[in-house]
């Protein structure tokens, strides 16, 4: 197994590859900037809708919410928050038992598919996330920052809200050791995962206890924190303590899935291997 700089230079190669892999679909990309950004204008209009009846819902005015509209269509593919991120690959590999041959890699397994997951994230991130986010910007009136260290500030968060996604999608693919089909377990995740990011509805709306437990589970950190990061709620120590929240599910989340990890290889057969 490679190591120290040569271990560094051979996972920045694998992420590169996974983006150059992404940027060769461009009519799927094209497709997906599109579908993103006509889902923002209809969810922009239901905002507008709602924030018009509900003033000051969730503590966002209406150009705020507008704004978490258009942060949501561009983390949205990023994110994998409906999947197409390296999960899928993953369990295909673990039910056809190609994931043989990466166990006989001289490589980290986990490190691998992180470093992969985060090239394509990069190019999601990039490619359809811009976009529609200046688009939206154009026709609608948002609340995005002047200030450059804002937005450091958000992609900061937004760099560990996608550990946080990764962690919780590499744990989903490793079901696949023990079913047949890991997909319904992808599905699950996936609707948990767009209810309690705030893909659908800002967490902060969620009434009482729902919303108290919805704002600390690690789904919080994919967009909600990200989100409110850009919007200025989360400001010298708060966002200390945004960073650190996300930090400690990310590292609670990859330290189960390599534990998990561990006992799938050790214990159970690959199927059809």
């Amino acid at each position: 197994m490679a190591h120290g700089p040569g271990r560094a230079a051979l996972y920045a190669a694998v992420a590169a590859k996974g983006f150059r892999r992404y940027a060769t679909y461009r009519a799927a990309t094209l497709a997906g900037i599109f579908t993103n950004t006509v889902f923002g204008v209809i969810l922009a209009q239901t905002y507008l809708a709602l924030w018009a009846e509900r003033p000051g819902l969730g503590g966002y005015d209406q150009a705020q919410a507008l704004t978490f509209v258009w942060i949501g269509q561009s983390l949205h593919m990023a994110v994998a928050a409906m999947g197409g991120g390296s999960e899928e690959e993953l369990m295909e590999r673990i039910r056809s038992g190609d994931i043989a041959v990466d166990l006989y890699r001289p490589v980290d397994l986990q490190l691998w598919w992180l470093a992969q997951d985060a090239g394509r994230a990069c190019f999601q991130l990039f490619a359809r996330g811009a976009l529609p986010l200046a688009f939206g910007a154009l026709v609608f009136d948002l609340a995005l920052p002047a200030s450059p260290g804002t937005w450091i500030a958000f992609f900061t968060a937004v760099l560990l809200g996608l550990l946080v996604s990764f962690g919780i999608r590499y744990l989903v693919a490793l079901s696949a050791f023990w079913l047949l089909d890991g997909a319904g377990v992808g599905q699950l995740a996936w609707l948990v995962g767009m209810f309690f990011s705030g893909m659908l509805l800002p967490l902060n709306v969620f009434p009482g206890l729902l919303g108290e437990v919805a704002r600390v589970l690690p789904w919080s950190s994919i967009l909600q924190l990200p989100a409110d990061v850009l919007l200025g709620v989360h400001t010298g120590t708060g966002l200390l303590g945004v960073y650190a929240f996300q930090l400690a599910w990310a590292a609670a989340l990859l330290a189960a899935g390599r534990a998990l990890q561990s006992l799938a290889t050790r214990r159970v057969v690959v199927q059809g291997g």
